[in-house]
């Protein structure tokens, strides 16, 4: 008999929730206050009260198996020996307009758990009750009522048979699943170079899941551009779910571009196996697929103001039953039309939708943001397999997610907004200002940047004293002009105060003064635990990218010692790639304007070996600049084109439109390493046959650098390596894979710095490197330029 396995929230959310998204103030952080309300009420309750019991049964209805599970609030026998089942709620809503009846959830809930503890402790009868806790008066309000086992079982019955015909659509849809993935073939007609052995480790680690690991089997592969990493890592990892290996995968990106190679990899599964039963969708930032936005271009999640959010849980259930039975490929436009259809919120729609998909294509923080966070999949283990592209972004991306900053000048500006007149949030700015003003004194007299190991207690006690009254604040005034303002700066200190909460040692506190405003940051400087801990909640996860170089570093740093690493070999002619190294230029930060003229000579040398189009890509945009002036009064026969800090997508797409396919003339683009040109395009064939990369792109000497240097020398004795040199080779290597992109690709990188010819850099040198060549000067340059081409 098949069998469904359901979480019991899951299964009462989906079928009895109704009513409206509504994102306005609730004046809590729901579920970090939830659940500490919910410890303090058990521990309150006695020694009789069993707190957080976990329960699981089985019931069978029409010919379909259930595996419920579920975790009761709290279970106890009362005074006249009756057992009740408690099920505890924090409410914003006041006391005086509560109603028994306000959330059919909650009781079904509580009523599931108790046909579940009647029937395994044969009891003929129990009792459910209800306490709402109220955030803002600390008011606690109790409603119970009286059961037989009958009734409950009864009740979890009819759920049950309402779930029914979406239990056999999953169930089917299974079935084809298992069947369509069993038969699957790869696409294409043979592997390139290295793809098998991609594939193959990537099969192997989702088979292994946790046999080897109690956090799940991880894997590194560097994997050089051309093996067709997208579909070496999709392709195995469906066969391993299609082998029972693994229910759900996640395909996670640092960038747009990489999810929709994602897509486009799936999709061409898809036309090599027409009925291919295989649902995926593509999860877009609220902000860029919100169909409501407020003037200022925010999603307005409002009932009375949007019309998606209004009404969304009356209706989803018809989106989600028409997407089902549609294609398969859910993208984010097929959201939106479907959205506008049933009027319903697009992004909602999307999370929502996941749930029915195998395929979930996101972000890196729908993993492992603990904020962003899928917490539908993540708040505990699943038989989830993660494939994590261009890992190469993740140790930064990580220290982002984890760390968190507050500036003086918001509780300013905010005193300002509220006008004239006291109040009691007005007082309790004036405090967490004067602390601030005090440790800006302080801060500027030490030469305007202070490192702290431990937290800075002065500032953070009137940051929490600020919350009560600004909570009150908000809820009163819901129309205020400054309600988002003041909004804005809660969420900045929840931010802050969370981050102080899973603040240790591996984390530093910046103080930074600019004028009159004090910055304060939470740094953290080794996510490794936290990028551990969200792995482990998978089967199995690889981590892929063109440059994981050293190996050893990624381990470390994203909390995966024992992983294994592979590092696979460049498919390609190593004839197509011209590789050339000129030594006697040093480009460190104190001979950058002495090495000006050597640069743009060499730039020349190497636009003028054939009629092109080429990019060269520079450590910082103040370097970018003073070169592209004096190349440009002195080469002005060569065109030349510059990218601009804060690009946006569309002046990106400009930007790579210049360089269009069989120019008539050359073209030389400056831009910046580890940019949005450094890494993530794709110039196929003659749209970019070369790339100079100046200097070896170590990260900017500042002090948050140096921390880092100093925290993994006490960690490894290797800060410089840490914090300069690896990252800044993983923007060498990402720039230098512009050029060669398919097999048919010829071109030529450039080097340009005399530390490429010391050892602790060409060890960092991928293998199909070994062939570079150390030239005297541009006039050997160009020579072995005209004998390339």
């Amino acid at each position: 008999m098949p069998t469904i396995h359901l979480p019991i929230r899951q299964l009462v959310e989906f079928l009895l929730r109704t009513g409206s998204i509504d994102s306005r103030f609730t004046g809590f952080d729901r579920a970090n206050e939830g659940a500490r309300i919910h410890r303090r009420l058990q521990k309150a309750a006695g020694e009789g009260y069993a707190a957080e019991v976990f329960l699981t049964a089985e019931r069978e209805m029409d010919g379909i198996a259930f595996a419920l599970e579920g975790r009761a609030d709290g279970i106890f026998t009362d005074e006249a020996g009756t057992v009740v089942i408690d099920e505890i709620k924090t409410t914003a809503i006041p006391t005086e307009e509560m109603q028994e009846d306000m959330n059919p959830c909650h009781w079904a809930q509580g009523m599931v758990y108790g046909a579940i503890y009647a029937q395994q402790n044969g009891l003929k009868q129990l009792d459910v009750r209800l306490t709402y806790y109220q955030i803002d008066t600390d008011e606690i309000t109790r409603y119970t009522r009286h059961f037989t086992a009958g009734e409950l079982e009864e009740f979890l019955c009819g759920l049950l048979r309402q779930y029914v015909p979406w239990a056999q659509r999953q169930l089917t849809w299974a079935d084809a699943r298992s069947a369509s993935l069993q038969a699957l073939r790869f696409p294409f007609p043979a592997y390139r170079p290295g793809q098998r052995a991609l594939a193959g480790e990537i099969y192997r680690a989702c088979a292994a899941g946790k046999t080897e690991h109690k956090g799940g089997t991880r894997l590194f592969c560097q994997a050089p551009t051309g093996i067709g990493k997208t579909m070496s890592a999709l392709f195995p990892a469906l066969k391993a779910i299609g082998e029972g290996k693994g229910e759900k995968l996640f395909y996670l990106t640092a960038r747009n571009t990489t999810q929709a190679a994602a897509e486009d990899a799936l999709q061409r599964l898809h036309a090599g196996a027409p009925g291919l039963a295989l649902r995926s969708v593509t999860l877009t930032a609220k902000e860029k697929a919100c169909l409501c936005k407020d003037a200022d271009g925010h999603p307005s999640c409002l009932p009375e103001v949007c019309p998606y959010a209004k009404g969304y849980f009356d209706r989803v259930k018809n989106a989600l039953a028409s997407l089902l039975d549609g294609p398969p490929q859910f993208s984010r436009a097929a959201l939106e039309e479907t959205a506008r259809q049933f009027t319903v919120c697009p992004f909602e729609l999307g999370l929502d939708l996941s749930q029915w998909c195998d395929v979930v294509i996101g972000d890196y923080n729908y993993l492992f943001d603990p904020v962003v966070r899928l917490h539908r999949f993540f708040d505990s283990a699943g038989d989830w397999l993660f494939l994590i592209d261009e890992a190469h972004n993740l140790p930064d991306r990580a220290r982002a997610m984890y760390s968190a900053q507050f500036s003086k000048s918001s509780l300013t500006e905010a005193k300002r907004a509220l006008g004239k007149g006291k109040s009691p949030l007005k007082a309790a700015l004036t405090r967490a200002d004067k602390a601030f003003l005090e440790t800006r004194k302080q801060t500027a007299e030490q030469g305007g940047t202070a490192f702290l190991q431990e937290l800075p207690a002065e500032l953070l006690k009137p940051l929490h004293a600020l919350q009560a009254p600004l909570q009150d604040w908000l809820e009163q005034n819901p129309d205020a002009e400054a309600h988002a303002q003041l909004l804005d700066l809660y969420f900045a200190v929840q931010d802050i105060t969370r981050a102080a909460e899973r603040y240790d040692e591996h984390f530093v506190t910046q103080l930074s003064a600019y004028g009159s405003d004090l910055i304060l940051q939470l740094l953290c400087l080794d996510p490794s635990a936290f990028v551990d801990a969200s792995l482990a909640c998978g089967r199995a996860a690889a981590l892929f990218s063109a440059t994981l170089t050293p190996p050893g570093y990624y381990r470390s740093v994203l909390g995966c010692p024992d992983a294994r690493a592979v590092a696979l070999e460049s498919p390609f002619p190593q004839e197509h790639l011209g590789l050339y190294c000129l030594p006697g230029i040093s480009t460190r930060y104190k001979d950058r304007e002495a090495s000006i003229p050597a640069v743009s000579d060499a730039l020349a040398a190497l636009a003028g070996g054939k009629v092109g189009n080429y990019l060269a890509f520079f450590p910082s945009y103040a370097y970018l600049r003073a070169v592209w002036e004096d190349f440009s009064a002195r080469y002005p026969a060569i065109s030349t084109l510059v990218q601009e800090s804060g690009l946006d997508d569309g002046a990106r797409a400009v930007f790579l439109a210049r360089f269009a396919p069989d120019p008539a003339q050359t073209l030389l683009g400056f831009g910046v390493m580890g940019g949005i040109f450094g890494e993530g395009v794709d110039l196929v064939g003659d749209r970019l046959i070369g790339c100079a990369i100046v200097g070896v792109g170590l990260p900017q000497v500042n002090p948050r650098q140096e921390i880092l240097r100093r925290y993994y020398d006490e960690h490894s004795g290797s800060g410089f390596d840490y914090a300069y040199r690896y990252p800044g080779m993983n923007k060498v290597l990402q720039a230098a894979g512009r050029v060669i992109r398919t097999a048919e690709d010829k071109g030529v990188v450039l080097l340009l710095d005399d530390r490429f010819a010391r050892s602790e850099y060409t060890r960092l040198f991928p293998r199909h490197w070994r062939h570079l060549k150390y030239l005297n000067g541009t006039e050997q340059l160009k020579e072995e330029l005209a004998a390339f081409w």
